[in-house]
Order: structure tokens, then sequence, then C-alpha cells
């Protein structure tokens, strides 16, 4: 029943995030090495649906491991969700001969890869899956890092850096929202890095008066004339919070939001590493027989794991960390 891997196929989808670039030279590398030939899938899942695609080689993906975006472009896919566009997909894997994909995104990205699986599956076709996560909200359950963490991290840290020197200047306060709808890691890592007066983040019900007025007093109360509240997207409304801080303190707050600047920009060291590594190793696993899973990281380590018990896990949100931010801000101001 088993059979060789002769042609993996690779492709991006859902938000970019940096360090993809770096898993697909990654993919594509250790798959020419063992004599597999390997094949780009561009514009995700929708282009696995529409056969757009490129032959790969080493020399394709030179020069890209320092790069930001992804050379494969991405997208998403509402008709890769139905049976039918699921079909069109396997067509495609038929007329190529894919024997494997590898599919670097997130939990939607591995969802999408396990029902193509089954799919192929039904139809007698055996397809095999590995999937790479990347996101640059770390909030993947089955993995403790996500490929572009660390360079989002960097890039809202020097952001806010640059931002606080023309605000300390004129004595304000600032409220910046960073990315992370329904999870605030990347918000709290920043936040805890720039010296944040408050952080609001999703998984913590915000107490206005609490998290927010009462902070920037015991501020004002040890000398500071310059307050930096983050916020994540999913926390909160900028404007609002804005608006009730003038209300309540009567200060005038600049709101700034970084927005997508922080996908973009060249992958840091961590994860230029790190989508190597993992990149290498969804390779090995499917090598090795071991598909339709996950490369995870686990106590800075890489595991390899069942796909479908990886989509059941969650992530509980450390909420410790949250401590340490209050615990170096409360009653001595903040930066």
């Amino acid at each position: 029943m088993d059979q060789k891997v002769k042609r993996i196929g690779v492709l991006t989808s859902g938000g970019d995030a940096p360090g993809m670039n770096a898993a697909i030279r990654a993919v594509v590398r250790s798959a020419v090495g063992q004599g597999i030939g390997c094949i780009g899938i561009r514009r995700g899942w929708n282009g696995l649906i529409s056969s757009d695609f490129i032959n790969m080689d080493t020399s394709s993906v030179s020069h890209i491991i320092n790069k930001g975006g992804t050379l494969l472009y991405t997208a998403r896919s509402e008709e890769f969700r139905t049976i039918p566009g699921q079909d069109k997909a396997l067509a495609t894997c038929r007329l190529l001969g894919l024997d494997a994909i590898v599919a670097i995104g997130g939990d939607g990205t591995f969802r999408g890869a396990l029902d193509l699986s089954r799919r192929a599956k039904e139809t007698g076709y055996q397809l095999q899956v590995a999937g790479i996560p990347a996101t640059i909200d770390n909030d993947i359950g089955c993995s403790h890092y996500t490929i572009g963490f660390d360079t989002a991290c960097n890039t809202a840290i020097e952001c806010i850096d640059r931002l606080r020197d023309t605000m300390q200047s004129h004595e304000r306060c600032s409220v910046v929202e960073v990315m992370g709808r329904h999870a605030g890691y990347l918000a709290l890592s920043v936040g805890i890095s720039v010296g944040a007066t408050a952080v609001l983040i999703p998984e913590k019900e915000l107490d206005f008066e609490r998290d927010i007025v009462e902070k920037i007093r015991r501020a004002r109360l040890a000398g500071t004339t310059h307050y930096m509240v983050v916020v994540a997207e999913g926390a909160g409304e900028t404007m609002e919070i804005s608006r009730r801080i003038h209300e309540n303190i009567g200060l005038d707050p600049r709101v700034t939001v970084l927005g997508h600047i922080q996908r973009g920009g060249a992958p840091s060291r961590q994860d230029r590493e790190t989508a190597s590594c993992m990149g290498y190793a969804a390779v090995q696993a499917l090598v090795e027989q071991r598909g339709n899973c996950v490369v995870t990281t686990q106590a800075g380590h890489l595991e390899v794991m069942e796909m479908e018990d990886a989509l059941k896990m969650t992530k509980e949100f450390d909420m410790g960390r949250y401590r340490i931010l209050e615990a170096l801000t409360n009653n001595c101001g903040a930066l």
C-alpha cells in the first residue's frame, strides 16, 4: 500500500508570514537532494484548483531565504471548501503526478490539506500531506512557535520605538494597535519589550478603569509624561479606547495602527532557522511514510505530529507573562 514519494507539491496559504520563503527553500532543496521532484503551487489551494504551478529546483529558490512574503503567493479559496473544488484540485495532483503536498500556513491550511487527503483516499488516490505552521499571530494550538512571529514582533517593536521618540517629545499618550484578532501573543510580547504602560489582549476581559486609567495615573505619579497603550486588534476598537482615555483623564491620545507592515520585511534569524528546519523535517516525514502530519515545535524541539491530533489541540494563553508586565509597570511608571 505504501509508495515511494517521487514528486512533492509545495504551497503557501492564508496570511503571509516572514520565513515562508525559507520554508519553501528548505522543502525544495531537501526534496531535490533526495531525487524527489518538486512542484510549486502558486496562490494556495486556489492555484491547485486552477492548475497554477511552476517546476522548482535548487536554483529557483536561491537568494530567497532573506526575503519576506512568499515566492509562491498566497490566496484564500472558498471553492476549495467544496467537494467539487477538492476534486478539481485532485485532478491537478493526478495530472502532475504528485504523491504528497507540503502546505505552509495556519490551521485553515492544515484542515484543507487533511480534507484533500481524505477526499483523495475516497477516490482511490493516495496523496499524503504535511503541514508547516506559519502565522505571525503564533496561535496554532499544536505548536509552541510558528514561523513569522519573531519577525512581526521585531517589526512592531522597531515601529513603536520610533513612535515613542516623537511622542515623548510632546508628552503624549500613544494607543498602538498590533495584529492579533483572536490571540494576544504578539501584543503581549511587544508590550513587554517596549515597556508599555498597558496592554490589551483578547484573552483578558477589559476593565477600563483598572487596566488603563489607573495604570496611566500610576505612571504619571511615578514621573512618566508619556504613556504607551498596546492593543491587540481583537481586544478593542482603538479609536474608542482613545476617546474614553480623553474623556476619563483629559489626555489627547494619538492612535497608530501598524497594520500589514507587521507581515512584511526580511525574516529574523529565528524565523529563517525555524523555517529551514521545519521544511527539512516535513520532507523527511513524507519520505519515511509519515504523511498527514504537522511539523511542530515543542519546548524548543521539532516534533512531527499526526495532523488529526494536531488539529484537535488548543493553546492555553500564558497569563503568567501578563502578570510579569503588570509587575514591571505597577507603581513605577513604564517605558
